[in-house]
């Protein structure tokens, strides 16, 4: 890190990008490396490990920079000139590098507890590579700026005035029904300008996605995704775990809704009204009040929580101011050369912008303890794991911006309902996708359809949707999962339910608690996900049998906070 500290950047940017000739030359001197023992082999991985670190910093970085303000040419100009220069070049090298890899007759001899996951992922990336995507890929990410730019430059006419649109979003909060159901319908209004561009955009996504499939071998882009993502569960198990929720989770969400609208005082529980948090008073008006605040709750639970943040804040890795013009929502990206992680989160004062900061600091801690900065090596049901498990081992600490004890019990309330809300709401995504990339030839009006419909059966089960209809089919399109990271959504359920388990023995004994979760958290990403489950004492389980029992004990804990 000394090599950031005098640099006006938080993060390496030491390779020219834009030099496309020197680039090639460095990737092309480890293709053509000599390799005559193990020991070899093993200082070409390490030389491969540092120059693509290197080069992914700093392309992580431009993206960072871009989404900090989407309105900067400068900073969209270098970002798309990495997504559409640099990673081609870099595609159709590491399908040379991997080639080079698993035809190496010293491979065999790495150990599997060091190298058994760079031996998965590189030979299954082999397998599915295939020159003729490098194109489709840059016109991929093409689109994804594309989306980015519209996004983050989405404005809000709110009282008067234009507003962007997390400010807007934080009223659907608000305690006046009235002021909900305008901020609502709003935000309604600001996606449908934009919705006939949208719609093209994940349009071309679907063809393109589908086509790369086919080309690799796939018969349609889910099974293709579901190799690429090295996933340790069946598109089987998934239907199957889609059902339980359904049978378990939905009804014990539709007797929530039925005590919030009782609360509420409303008749009919309409979409403005599932948003209601039922919290009277603001967390906080500044973002250093918001820094503070979760810093004393992560000193609370743990020491080195605590640390790594301050450390984070200290050398500006942490973003998490709403500005007009920033990319919407928030996310945590590792610098792997620098051996650090970045926060970036845009949300108005809200309870939700404390759950977000805590949420990406879970990520960050959980890549500090593990220390592996290498995206390739995670599985998201892992990384998933302890984001949301920081979430709830800092459940209690809520008293720190809710210092009224019955605003304390709601915020207490909110979050468990939001872990409740996880196992239904990522697997309508979930279910979406599957739909989406297993019918590729729909329409665009068909696909709003499918949300509604499946939204209906999970999410808005309890909400009366009635005349609202093609609004809550258009919602869809917040989801920047959907353009940027496909079928990453079913994940999130899957680690929520290990994260439940978590809190069941961080209740019985908090301190045990906390200990499993730093023991699991640094849990080498070689081992199996039911191995790093398992260390964190609790089981990879996503079947019909824990989906009920932790359904039930989740509702008992909501029960006691009313």
């Amino acid at each position: 890190m000394s090599g950031l500290r005098n640099s006006p950047k938080y993060y390496l940017d030491d390779i020219d990008l834009k030099d496309v000739k020197a680039l090639e030359m460095r990737l092309e001197a480890l293709v053509q490396g000599e390799i005559k023992s193990v020991a070899d082999l093993e200082d070409w991985i390490d030389l491969e490990r540092t120059l693509m670190g290197r080069i992914q910093e700093a392309v992580t970085g431009h993206k960072i920079d871009f989404y900090r303000d989407t309105g900067n040419k400068l900073k969209r100009d270098m970002h798309l000139h990495d997504q559409t220069v640099v990673q081609p070049i870099l595609l159709k090298y590491q399908g040379e590098l991997d080639k080079k890899f698993c035809s190496c007759r010293f491979t065999g001899e790495l150990h599997d507890s060091r190298y058994g996951a760079m031996k998965r992922v590189r030979t299954a990336r082999l397998q599915r590579f295939c020159e003729v995507n490098i194109p489709l890929t840059v016109r991929e990410k093409k689109l994804g700026v594309k989306y980015s730019e519209i996004r983050g430059a989405m404005t809000v006419d709110w009282e008067g005035e234009t507003k962007p649109y997390a400010f807007v979003q934080a009223l659907l909060d608000h305690q006046d029904r009235t002021i909900r159901q305008s901020a609502w319908m709003a935000l309604a209004e600001a996606r449908n300008k934009v919705k006939p561009d949208i719609d093209d955009i994940m349009n071309e996504l679907v063809r393109l996605r589908h086509e790369m499939a086919l080309n690799a071998g796939f018969g349609n882009y889910r099974d293709y995704m579901f190799q690429a993502k090295n996933r340790e569960y069946s598109v089987q198990d998934c239907y199957d775990f889609h059902r339980a929720v359904e049978r378990y989770i939905v009804p014990a969400w539709n007797r929530l809704a039925d005590v919030f609208r009782s609360e509420l005082g409303v008749n009919t529980y309409r979409p403005w009204d599932s948003t209601a948090k039922m919290l009277h008073s603001m967390p906080y008006t500044t973002v250093t009040e918001l820094m503070d605040g979760v810093h004393a709750m992560l000193e609370k639970t743990d020491a080195y929580f605590a640390e790594r943040f301050a450390f984070m804040r200290q050398h500006r890795l942490l973003d998490v101011e709403s500005r007009p013009g920033k990319q919407m929502g928030g996310f945590m990206d590792p610098l792997p050369a620098s051996k650090n992680a970045f926060v970036f989160a845009n949300f108005s004062p809200s309870f939700t912008a404390i759950i977000a900061l805590i949420h990406e600091m879970g990520h960050a801690i959980h890549i500090y303890l593990n220390n592996d900065f290498d995206e390739q090596n995670w599985r998201d049901e892992v990384t998933e794991l302890y984001s949301h498990g920081m979430e709830l081992l800092l459940l209690d600490r809520l008293g720190t911006f809710y210092p009224n004890e019955q605003e304390f019990k709601r915020a207490q309330r909110e979050e468990l309902r939001r872990s409740l809300g996880l196992l239904i709401g990522p697997l309508t995504r979930d279910m979406f996708e599957h739909w989406m990339y297993t019918h590729p030839d729909h329409t665009a009006q068909e696909r709003d359809r499918k949300y509604l419909e499946i939204c209906k059966r999970f999410r808005l089960s309890p909400v009366d949707a009635s005349g609202l209809e093609s609004e809550v089919a258009a919602s869809w399109f917040d989801t920047i999962h959907f353009f940027l990271y496909p079928f990453y959504a079913i994940e999130y359920s899957i680690s929520e339910l290990g994260a439940l388990q978590l809190f069941e023995l961080y209740r019985a004994d908090p301190k045990r608690g906390v200990t499993l979760y730093k023991q699991g958290a640094s849990t080498d990403f070689n081992d199996s996900i039911s191995d790093i489950y398992r260390r964190t004492g609790i089981e990879f389980d996503f079947s019909e049998r824990i989906v009920k029992r932790i359904g039930e004990f989740l509702e008992s804990q909501i029960e006691q906070l009313r």
